[in-house]
């Protein structure tokens, strides 16, 4: 089955496919960087170019279209833009892509959209009612979506995702992946013997574990069991009640990019082969490869119930 991977970052959502049978065979990102470290582990099938700026005559014949779109202008984190901000028009790209495609009679046979879980909410659900609008009624989709949490396929990270499937086949339909015990915690996940840079000095370690400052007040909790949401900004670590500290060696410490790899479902075998500061930014934009793996695993299932799945 062949796949079209768009905002493809460092090949989370591609890894989960992968596993699942499926041949991504164009995929693409702006970021050098995130395309470095997707070309180190998948290979040379990767395009460093903003989607705007490729031709749909350069896009391939492809059966699935996967993206987990910038979610920035969506996310509680930011600033809640939307389609006002030039990343939330992304996805009418996306749209642009298959519209063309149905116009050449090539109507891909399904699509797996993943975002923050605010997208559903943002703008009072406005923002939504325009991605349904657009995926159902101008592209003709059937369309499945719920949030789904790492913490409830295998991974000890709480990270709530809001997954997007659209079949084509009016007969489909498409029931989301069971959750699952989970059966180790974020300890199970470290490294041992790091490097002494990951350790925090005594003046920083006061101000982590203070409760917030100024008119922001939060709990300062670490050596938490479940991971809090990696994000992009780990390399600042500044704050025990965003980012995740542990304690080793009778010391405080910050993650280190193989362990937040770890908590995306990346085996030790995935290559980092950026800087620190990359690697916390690519992991903190990840999909989570077992949420990935299960999501496509039921496409599958559906897709060869339908007869559709090559």
């Amino acid at each position: 089955m062949r796949v079209l991977s768009l905002f493809c970052g460092c090949g989370g959502l591609d890894m989960g496919f992968i596993k699942t049978g499926y041949d991504i065979i164009w995929a693409n990102d702006f970021d050098k960087y995130a395309v470095q470290t997707y070309r180190e582990n998948f290979g040379g099938n990767v395009i460093l170019d903003d989607i705007n700026n490729i031709s749909l005559d350069e896009i391939p014949y492809f059966d699935i279209l996967i993206g987990g779109f910038p979610c920035q202008p969506f996310s509680m984190m930011g600033q809640q833009k939307g389609f006002e901000d030039a990343r939330g028009t992304l996805f009418f790209r996306i749209a642009e892509i298959i519209q063309d495609k149905i116009q050449k009679g090539e109507k891909p046979k399904a699509l797996v959209l993943e975002n923050v879980r605010s997208l559903k909410t943002h703008n009072k659900g406005q923002t939504f009612k325009i991605i349904l609008k657009i995926l159902e009624r101008d592209l003709g989709y059937k369309v499945f979506f719920d949030i789904l949490n790492s913490a409830d396929y295998g991974i000890p990270q709480t990270r709530n995702r809001i997954y997007i499937v659209c079949l084509a086949n009016e007969q489909a339909e498409f029931v989301f992946p069971a959750k699952q015990e989970l059966k180790f915690t974020m300890q199970d996940l470290l490294e041992h013997d790091v490097d002494e840079k990951y350790y925090l000095s005594e003046k920083m370690l006061a101000t982590i574990l203070s409760n917030g400052s100024g008119g922001y007040k939060a709990k300062s909790e670490i050596d938490l069991k479940v991971a809090r949401p990696l994000c992009a900004t780990m390399a600042k670590m500044h704050r025990a009640c965003q980012d995740n500290y542990v304690t080793q060696n009778g010391k405080v410490r910050k993650l280190t990019p193989r362990e937040c790899a770890r908590l995306q479902g990346f085996g030790d075998e995935f290559k980092i082969p950026v800087s620190n500061a990359q690697a916390y930014k690519q992991f903190g934009n990840a999909v989570t490869v077992n949420v990935s793996e299960a999501v496509a695993s039921r496409l599958r299932d559906e897709l060869t119930r339908l007869g559709e799945w090559i």
